[in-house]
């Protein structure tokens, strides 16, 4: 990348950012609960945060997928810095960094993946994009379980909607985060799930409140 090279923002619709109802959220809930997940509804980020803790293993693999909500909110430090839990991002920065087929198949099928999605709809159909799409497979089969923490804002009407909240938020979003690096973001992968196949292995945490995009 050039000292030329001028890379432009992406109009956002803030209309995405508004958290969900009570209403909405317990729709939700009771969508995800059919489509065969866990479902958890907390007050708050720190609520959030204290569930999450309790629900991990201490001694199984454990990695966090690339995430803001995880990142703002603490998880990924309490999983990856603690010490309390066995980090795979911890193990991997022991594998030789030009191993890269080592670090794909490590990160490919960990015992428990920790993370967030794009969307949720009403119903309970979850929607998650990625420009490497390296989170996409332990969120789908690979993992043995998964754990995603979804604020508010992330609660849409329908599927449709959760495109849109896609193209028109999320990805404008981090691409504005990147942005600011000097680099651009792009969608490369985007995965919709609308049933888990195993009980018990997914779990998503609903928070009343914003957090992520």
């Amino acid at each position: 990348m050039t000292a030329e090279t001028v890379i432009e923002p992406i109009p956002v619709d803030e209309s995405f950012a508004v958290p969900a109802t009570g209403e909405q959220l317990s729709r939700a809930a009771k969508g995800l609960a059919e489509r065969g997940y866990t479902a958890h509804v907390v007050d708050t980020v720190a609520d959030a945060r204290a569930l999450v803790r309790d629900l991990l293993p201490r001694d199984k693999a454990v990695f966090t997928a690339a995430s803001e909500t995880l990142r703002i909110s603490g998880i990924q430090a309490d999983i990856d810095e603690s010490g309390e839990f066995r980090s795979m991002r911890t193990e991997l920065s022991d594998v030789d960094p030009t191993d890269i087929r080592a670090q794909i198949s490590m990160g490919a099928s960990p015992d428990v993946i920790v993370g967030s999605v794009h969307a949720v709809t009403e119903d309970g159909v979850l929607v998650a994009v990625s420009a490497s799409g390296s989170q996409l497979g332990p969120y789908a089969a690979g993992a043995e379980r998964a754990v995603w923490v979804v604020g508010a804002q992330k609660v849409v009407p329908d599927l449709d909607t959760a495109l849109r909240r896609v193209r028109d938020y999320s990805y404008p979003r981090e691409h504005d985060r990147h942005r600011a690096k000097g680099m651009a973001s792009f969608i490369g992968k985007l995965l919709i799930m609308e049933r888990e196949f195993l009980p018990g292995r997914g779990t998503v945490v609903l928070v009343r409140e914003e957090i992520g995009f």
